[in-house]
């Protein structure tokens, strides 16, 4: 398959509920934005950073021609647009509709075969493109994406998948050596009135392989990679950051206006001097097979 990516932003899809993407208030803050917003500005500016975890799992696992693949939260579909240009027959779900809509606008039929790419909400709306042979979980940002919670998520994922499939899952690294964990702790501080779990903590050295067993998989290597989160400048850096969803629930509980000073003053170490922001980070990947 030959699938396209359009060079250009993505085009408009109707909304009224999105200011000038690059507009601001008086006081510097970004305009409010609503779930159609983040959603693109997800995947405008902040899906791409994790790019290099997508890559290296893929040529780990020789994705290619042949690959039937499934992407569990699989955002605005850049994972899936990756692995069909390698010639994968791709299809993913997440519970973010808008994100699904930008997906659905990526992942056009191929012009020479109209092969399907389905993406949908339910593990259901895309099990005809199975049986699967590789199955992703890349999400680790956020952690949103998973409508019954990962564990469930991946167990329904691995009956549509051949006996000793990859489950691929991902997550951040050591914490020490992700800059971009400090500035995701304000999202936990700010949330904790609420007692939610919309927040970032720091996961553990053998978190996946945890999740993995307890789903089920049996954990079969690992590897890291460098995923350093950068970006023309503070604006579009607080943009990126409240489109992943970590900061959900700490918009909810002190607002757009404390959640945005705060990120930026915890931006502040990170900001060069030609106004960029450029944070380290290393990812994890686990691969897995079905029982």
């Amino acid at each position: 398959m030959s699938p396209t990516l359009v060079r250009h932003q993505l085009p408009d899809s109707g909304s009224t509920d999105r200011p000038d993407p690059v507009a601001t208030a008086p006081d510097g803050l970004c305009a409010p934005a609503g779930p159609r917003a983040r959603a693109r500005d997800w995947a405008e500016i902040q899906e791409r950073m994790l790019v290099p975890l997508y890559e290296a799992a893929y040529t780990r696992l020789g994705v290619g021609p042949g690959t039937r693949l499934l992407g569990l939260g699989c955002g605005s579909g850049l994972a899936l647009l990756l692995a069909a240009g390698r010639g994968a027959r791709v299809g993913g779900v997440d519970t973010d509709e808008y994100r699904l809509e930008l997906a659905r606008e990526r992942l056009v039929p191929d012009g020479r075969t109209g092969a399907a790419r389905p993406v949908g909400g339910r593990l259901d709306e895309v099990a005809g493109g199975g049986p699967f042979t590789v199955v992703t979980a890349f999400p680790p940002v956020g952690g949103a994406g998973f409508t019954e919670g990962p564990v469930a998520a991946l167990t329904a994922a691995a009956g549509l998948a051949e006996r000793g499939s990859a489950v691929v899952l991902g997550g951040w690294g050591p914490v020490e050596r992700c800059a971009t964990a400090g500035v995701l702790r304000v999202a936990q501080r700010l949330a904790d009135p609420l007692r939610t779990a919309g927040g970032w903590w720091p996961g553990g050295r053998d978190d996946l392989e945890e999740l993995a067993e307890t789903a089920g998989l049996r954990p079969d290597g690992s590897g890291r990679v460098a995923c350093p989160f950068g970006y023309a400048d503070a604006a579009s850096a607080v943009r990126g950051l409240l489109s992943t969803g970590a900061f959900d629930a700490a918009l909810e509980a002190a607002g757009q206006p404390q959640v945005e000073k705060e990120l930026r003053e915890a931006l502040h170490p990170y900001l060069r001097a030609d106004g960029t922001v450029w944070m380290p980070n290393v990812f994890r990947y686990l691969i897995a097979r079905t029982r």
